[in-house]
Parts: C-alpha cells; structure tokens; sequence
C-alpha cells in the first residue's frame, strides 16, 4: 500500500544537514507501523512528506513515496488534494491547534465530506452522528453542537479521529496523538485505534518517542535516528532484542523509568 525508496529530505532555509536521509519504509493494508525516536530524529518530517503537508518550494525531495500507485512526491497538487482526507488521514498531537475554535465540532468532523463526497446535508449530519459513535462520543447530538472549548482533551482527539476518520482513509498517519493526554485517556484513544484497525481494516502509521505506546499499537516498528532508519522490523523483535546500539539506549531507559516508578 505505502512504499518509500531511498527518500531524503532537505530543507532549503538554510537548516544544516538532512531532515531525512535515504530511508525505506513498507506497509502493506492493515498493517500498524510504529516510526519511533528522539525529537529531531527525522520521524515527523517523515510522516509529513508522506501526508504532503510540506511545502514542495521549502525542502528538496528525492526519492520514491508511492501510495497505492500514485507517485506522491510527483503527483499534481490537485491529485494530491484528492488523497489528503480521502486516503490518508493525519491525526495530530494536540487538537486544540488543529480545531477551529469559531466552528462547532460536527461541521468541522463532517467539513471532509463537503470536500471529496456528494452527500445531502441530512446524510453528512446522520454520518457524523455514526462516526462520533464509533470513536466514543456520547450523545451525538449534543455534542455535534458544541464548540472545542466545551470538550475535554480526550473528547477533542476523539473528535480528531472522527473527523479523520469520516472518509474511512486506508492510511491513518498519527504524530504523537496521545502524549498530551492523561494515562487513563491515552489508554482508551489507544484501544479505540487498535479497534479501527482490527475492525474495519485502517493501516496506522504511528509516530511517538513513547516505545510502551508503540509496543501496545503497532505489529511493526521503524527506528529513526538522526534522519536515517536504523532498525526495523517485528515490533517484539526489536525491543525485545535490539540489535543497534541507539534502540537499545531506547529500550534502556525504558525499562530504567519502570524500575523507578515501581
């Protein structure tokens, strides 16, 4: 489904180095891939060069990103406008930066439909109704009418995820969507996407610098450090026999934070 070839980012503002250097990276459909490492690692430029959220005249791009055949770092940006929201969601850290506080939650989960399905009113609004049930919104009705401000910041991911969601996308791509939530409400965000993966088949791509996070969603994992992929593979494999000196350093201090909080 996602194929990446040798894909190295440079941006051109005058940043030293490469943001990302000669990668590779495979998913199949259903697949949960885990791209992990520390700030700066290149994780995040990654999964944005994927989604097409990086200004083609602000970084130089090579390599090969395919997604279902379409070449994405070639492709119109009109043909690319096609595939953001449809195909690929994006789900981001923090919601609030992403919601618009003037617009009230169910115009802005139902806004994707607007831009790639012809659906009457009633039917986007019954859509959305049927989403936010999915994700763990009660009472759609009520909550359709409220503004970002009068949800919790559980109940705003949750309407992020809908939103993303609503076009049922075969990739999902999430940049650390539960690390400014609470321990409790990480862990249902986190079972709700194992759900929409198993259940109705959505890939994941998830990025996080949190490997317990990683280890409780994805099958798969990629390790990034300093722009390159230095291990990847079956996510138990890996952490728990890591064969590079930086993933180990990771799994370290893992395991270290464990034995301090016990």
């Amino acid at each position: 489904m996602l194929d990446i070839k040798n894909l190295t980012v440079t941006f051109n503002d005058g940043r030293s180095g490469m943001a990302v250097r000669g990668i590779d990276l495979h998913m199949k459909a259903g697949d949960t891939l885990g791209l992990v490492g520390e700030s700066g690692s290149g994780k995040t430029v990654t999964a944005h060069t994927i989604a097409g959220l990086i200004e083609r005249d602000l970084a130089t791009i090579e390599g090969e990103v395919a997604f279902e055949g379409h070449d994405l770092l070639n492709c119109s940006v009109e043909e690319m406008r096609l595939l953001q929201g449809k195909d690929i969601g994006m789900i981001f850290q923090e919601p609030m930066t992403s919601l618009d506080p003037l617009m009230k939650i169910g115009r802005q989960i139902e806004e994707t439909l607007k831009l790639h399905c012809k659906f009457t009113a009633e039917e986007r609004r019954n859509m959305v109704f049927e989403v936010m049930k999915l994700v763990g919104l009660s009472n759609p009705d009520l909550t359709y009418k409220k503004y970002p401000h009068q949800l919790s910041g559980g109940q705003r991911q949750r309407a992020m995820i809908a939103a993303a969601f609503i076009t049922h996308p075969k990739l999902l791509i999430l940049d650390e969507p539960t690390t400014a939530l609470d321990v409790t409400v990480q862990a249902q965000i986190i079972e709700l996407l194992k759900r929409l993966n198993e259940k109705c088949g959505v890939s994941l791509l998830f990025i996080s610098h949190d490997l317990r996070v990683i280890r409780r969603v994805c099958k798969k994992v990629a390790v990034m450090y300093n722009g390159v992929i230095v291990e990847q593979g079956d996510t138990e494999q890996v952490f728990n026999d890591p064969q590079h000196e930086y993933t180990k350093e990771l799994v370290s201090a893992v395991a270290m934070r464990r034995r301090v909080n016990v």
